[in-house]
């Protein structure tokens, strides 16, 4: 008896050692299997839609603050996205939204989702962003500049926060109080937690107190996104967690070319998503470099016609490939997308003949009608 309980002791002290040799387990180890992402593709089926951002609202402030929050045009709009044969619209939130009020703004996504549910479509929530201007700023929004492609459109944190390391913690909780919130909803379909990282905003005279874009950009980028995921792993949503990668490389299937940020988003993300405005042969060898990662593909912003890139091109292809699509732009408005990226450079005095995004006008005129014969044709046949 005695040698037994001896070797009982010395198993037990073993199997304590073992333990502390081992090292402790990081939440970004907790991604998704593959198979636990394919489960979530099948169970969705094919998802397409767009970048969903009411037509009265010039970016994600002006969208869901409480005095501009309009419930009336995003009912609206939703509805004639559903009767496109749309079920799924990628949408933008703001960390400033939490800072001011975090119970109003949920209470206003969470009417946002209810709506989005009742016309048949889930929603892809975008947490953070590198895109236009850097120094985001709550209460009245600018308005417009006429004829100039996305003119108010604000960063998230913004470059206060993103350029200063130390400051990475101040959106932990609205990082970690979203995902909480609705961690176990059905309504939201996944997790995009940062929008092109390292994004570098141009300076435009028309705004000479935009406000300075954060120099080495891509160093911050990088730290706030590793800290963005295990925030996000620390809650352990239901749905997935994705980055897109955007930047344009001649391969995506050789993950040692890639940069800092691109090969943190495709080892760190339960399903793989990106960004396609180039033609058709480009899209699809995009599509066929991600392919190698065996993870579901999510084209999270594509649509821009003077490219040759359209939804007769595009979708037949994403179809195919089993490719969730969403477009950039809906119902043109305040973020003049309608425009392309060059009218920050030549000046437009009216709509272009081709249209760069959006599909109707605020009166459901469409861009145009054979378009949308072709997108009820392969949505809802």
């Amino acid at each position: 008896m005695k040698k037994i309980t001896n070797l009982l002791s010395i198993i037990f002290l073993s199997l304590i050692f073992f333990k502390c040799q081992q090292t402790p387990k990081s939440v970004l180890d907790y991604r998704w299997s593959e198979e636990r992402a394919w489960q979530w593709h099948n169970e969705n089926g094919w998802m397409v839609g767009t970048n969903f951002n009411p037509s009265t609202s010039i970016n994600q402030l002006e969208f869901w603050q409480e005095d501009t929050y309009d419930q009336e045009t995003i009912d609206r709009e939703l509805k004639w996205s559903s009767e496109l044969g749309m079920n799924m619209h990628r949408v933008y939130l703001h960390n400033l939204l939490w800072e001011q009020d975090s119970v109003g703004f949920l209470e206003r996504v969470d009417n946002y989702l209810e709506i989005s549910e009742s016309k048949g479509i889930k929603t892809l929530l975008v947490l953070l962003d590198d895109v236009w201007h850097p120094i985001p700023k709550l209460g009245k929004q600018p308005d417009p500049i006429p004829f100039v492609h996305n003119s108010g459109w604000v960063q998230a944190p913004g470059a206060e926060i993103l350029g200063d390391s130390s400051r990475h913690d101040e959106i932990k909780n609205y990082i970690k109080g979203i995902i909480t919130h609705f961690a176990d909803d059905k309504r939201v379909v996944g997790w995009d937690l940062y929008n092109e990282p390292d994004n570098v905003s141009r300076d435009d005279p028309r705004y000479p107190d935009r406000g300075p874009e954060v120099r080495d950009k891509h160093i911050y980028s990088l730290s706030l996104l590793k800290k963005t995921f295990k925030w996000a792993r620390e809650i352990n949503p239901s749905q997935p967690l994705t980055v897109g990668l955007w930047k344009e490389s001649e391969t995506w299937s050789d993950i040692d070319s890639l940069s800092a940020i691109d090969r943190f988003a495709i080892n760190n993300s339960d399903v793989i998503s990106f960004h396609a405005y180039g033609g058709l042969e480009e899209t699809k060898k995009k599509i066929e470099d991600l392919e190698q990662y065996n993870r579901p593909l999510l084209c999270t912003e594509y649509l821009a016609r003077g490219e040759q890139n359209t939804f007769q091109i595009m979708l037949p292809l994403f179809k195919e490939k089993e490719v969730a699509a969403v477009n950039w732009g809906f119902v043109a408005g305040k973020t003049n997308t309608a425009f392309p990226w060059s009218s920050w450079q030549v000046e437009f005095d009216s709509l272009p003949k081709i249209w760069h995004h959006d599909i109707y006008l605020p009166d459901k005129t469409p861009f145009d009608q054979g378009e949308i014969d072709f997108l009820k044709d392969i949505l809802l046949k």
